[in-house]
Order: structure tokens, then sequence, then C-alpha cells
């Protein structure tokens, strides 16, 4: 297969490789197994989507009795409709629900509803990426079969920057379709960011679509907009409803979702019916268990004790962002964020049984126990020991034992700033 798997971040050239795992057997709960038969806490989460745990018993009860019903039908199914009214039930603002396969597919479906109702073409983009169809593929480094003209219909904001924002819209008057937004990635938001952003939107007439693909069922049952205190126009999720099954889903007010039914956003698996079914069980599951607060208060215990580890063996190796979706940040003597460090780190405690993404965010599904937590802070404390007592001068490439990670893509569109005009004097003779 191309990069060994359909996936980038799933490749083995995604870590270090010779030395972590490269394809797992099975998993349960908080843990998996390679194919080798070594067990491995797991804070990647199937690349975000595990929010109950592995082989779920609940979620895996219901596909079972979907399954003896069956897979897809000719006409919809009724866990259609069930999953479709249990979504308007726990979102802010949705009247109406339509089902995708991916986060990049309802994304790029309410990219193509705002283009609809607005009759306009550009997109101002905020996010981590990941919705990899032609309009967004087009500002990174891996774009090629992307027709050029993309390039020109995409403009990145970065976050906490509304003067960036306010300039794309300057910039591009009357042209803006909507601003794609991810409530938040591992910055707080500052200075009334997102809500800067929605009276954006509402001055310019533009559609304002939040990803929450990774926000959605993580941070909140009802998602980012709930957390955040911030309204979307169309509001996608995906990831974390259907713990890794193929579902994601786009919702709305009635005055958005009805476009749907003129636009060709259609697909024959969308109504495949053991996602539909499980993904009722998985948002149950939440709502009767209250899991999403105990994976926070998991989730804090290993964050606190992670930085304060860090700081009694004076490596600045520090998780940011929120307790429920982290980010390592290694940094060597110069204060410059050191891949070689961060891969050394990871090496080292994949090696005693934690399993950590090197290019990606660290999550917390509701398996995870207080004594994992335990286990991967006992495991650091000694790997801090040990790269402490081995390395000098910053030169963590001798102690790999394998291939530095490839990184996965870069990118190529920068974001717009806000303009600043110069003062020119001239003189007069």
């Amino acid at each position: 297969m191309p990069s060994m798997t359909g996936t980038f971040s799933r490749s083995a050239t995604a870590y270090v490789e010779g030395v972590y795992p490269a394809y797992i057997q099975s998993a349960n709960g908080s843990h998996f197994t390679d194919v080798d038969g070594n067990q491995y806490i797991d804070y990647l989460c199937g690349l975000g989507p595990i929010t109950l745990g592995y082989n779920y018993k609940t979620v895996n009860d219901a596909i079972i009795r979907q399954l003896k019903k069956g897979i897809l039908f000719s006409l919809p199914p009724t866990a259609e409709l069930d999953l479709a009214e249990l979504l308007c039930q726990t979102i802010p603002h949705a009247d109406m629900a339509k089902f995708e396969k991916s986060g990049s597919n309802a994304v790029t479906g309410a990219v193509r509803a705002a283009r609809a109702i607005t009759k306009r073409e550009k997109i101002a983009y905020c996010g981590s990426g990941g919705v990899w169809h032609d309009w967004q593929a087009a500002m990174v480094s891996r774009d090629g079969g992307v027709p050029k003209f993309n390039k020109n219909l995409i403009k990145i904001f970065d976050y906490n920057d509304v003067d960036g924002l306010e300039q794309i819209f300057e910039d591009n008057k009357n042209e803006i379709a909507a601003i794609v937004l991810e409530p938040t990635h591992f910055e707080k938001p500052e200075k009334d960011f997102l809500s800067r952003v929605r009276k954006i939107a509402d001055r310019n007439n533009s559609v304002l679509i939040l990803d929450e693909i990774v926000t959605g069922f993580r941070f909140d049952l009802k998602g980012g907009q709930k957390y955040f205190d911030i309204k979307g126009d169309l509001v996608c999720f995906g990831k974390g409803m259907g713990n890794g099954l193929p579902i994601s889903a786009i919702t709305g007010p009635n005055e958005y979702m009805k476009v749907f039914d003129e636009l060709w956003v259609s697909s024959t698996n969308n109504s495949e019916s053991l996602s539909l079914a499980g993904t009722i069980a998985v948002i149950n599951e939440m709502k009767s268990k209250k899991t999403i607060k105990k994976t926070w208060n998991v989730g804090q215990k290993l964050f606190s004790g992670w930085n304060k580890i860090a700081d009694e063996n004076n490596l600045d190796v520090k998780m940011i962002g929120y307790p429920i979706r982290m980010d390592l940040r290694c940094f060597d003597s110069k204060q410059t964020e050191s891949l070689p460090m961060k891969s050394l780190l990871l090496q080292e405690m994949v090696k005693r049984g934690v399993f950590m993404s090197i290019l990606g965010a660290v999550y917390i599904s509701y398996s995870h126990s207080f004594q994992d937590i335990e286990k991967t802070l006992t495991t650091l404390d000694d790997v801090c020991k040990i790269i402490k007592k081995k390395v000098s001068n910053d030169n963590y490439v001798k102690y790999l034992e394998g291939k530095l990670p490839k990184i996965i893509w870069t990118m190529k569109i920068p974001p717009t700033k806000k303009h600043h005009k110069q003062n020119v004097t001239r003189n007069h003779n």
C-alpha cells in the first residue's frame, strides 16, 4: 500500500520507525495490542475518534442488534431518522441533521451549502487542517492534483487574530461565502475572539461554519458551541460522535439546512445503518454516564502531573491546550522547539508501554483510568531522568533507535495579516 496504510498519520514514517509498533492487532478500553503481542496505553485514540474507549460493549451491542436487521437498504433505515432526532435534541440551534462518512466530507458539504446560499465562492479559514478536499488541500504542501484556481478561493487567518480576518473581508468585499472555524485547536480564545468572529460573519452576510469534528462530543455533549458560547450557522461533527464508527454530520437551523434539498451532497453509504445505530448508543451513553466530565477529570490529572514532572526534571517538555486535547511541546536548551527531543522522549515512553503520537495530539477517552495516568506519569519521570543523564549539548538524535518522523504536511498559503499603512515622509524643495 502507498505509505503502508490509507492514512498518513498512521504510517510508520510518522513515528520513530523501527521502534514504534507498525500495526495493531486489537484494542480494548484505553489499550491496544500490536502484532507482536505488546500492549500499550493509547493516547492517540484512533486519531481522536475514540471518546468512550475501544471495543466498548454498549456500542458493540447496538451494532450487533442492527447487524441482525441489516447494514444497507434501498430506502432510509429508521436509525437515520432516530439519530437525526437525537442530534437535534442535543446540539444547540440544530433543526436538521445530514449525515456523511468523514469529517472532511461534512465540512466540504457545509462549504458547498454556504456557497449556494451566498452565491459567493471564497472561504476564510482558521483551523488545524484535516479537510482534505480540493478547496482546502490547496493551502498545504500535499497539493498535487488540486486545480490551481482553488488557492485563490481560500484565505487563511490565525486563531485570535480578528484583525487578519477583517483584512480578508476588506480585501475581498462581498466575496466571502463562509468563515470556516475550529472553535479551538490548542489555544484559548482571547479578547472575545469567537464572539467577534460571529459579528464579522453577520456584518458581511457570510455563513459561519463551525468545524467541530474534534471539539464535538469531546469538550461538551453540546459541543464547542456550548463550551465556548458561540453560535454556528452550520456546524459539522465527526470523530468522537461515533467512537470510531465512520460517520459525520452537518447540523443547523432550517433556513440553512434546507439548501441541501437542492445540492448534490449525497452518497450511497451515508445511510449505512451500523454507524447510525452505534452513534445513537454513543450519545446516549455519554448522556447517561456523564462520560465527558469524567474524561476532563482524568485528563486534568495527566495534564497537571505531566507538567509538574517536567518542571521537577528541569526539562521543557510541557503539555499545552486542554485536558481532553493536549499537545506536547518540547524545547531544547536554546529554547528552540525540537522534533528530535520530542521523538526521543516518546521513543522511550513507547518502549515502556505508553503510546503517544509525535506529530499529533494527546487525547483522553472515558476508558482511561487514573491508574493509566499514574503509570504514564511514573514512566515519564523515569524517562526524563534517563534523558537528563544521557543527553548533552542537545544531541537527541544520537540516542534515537530509528528514523526521525517525516512531517506530514506544511502550510503553503500564509495567513492574512492586517495591512498597516506606512507613513511616508516627503522632502519638499
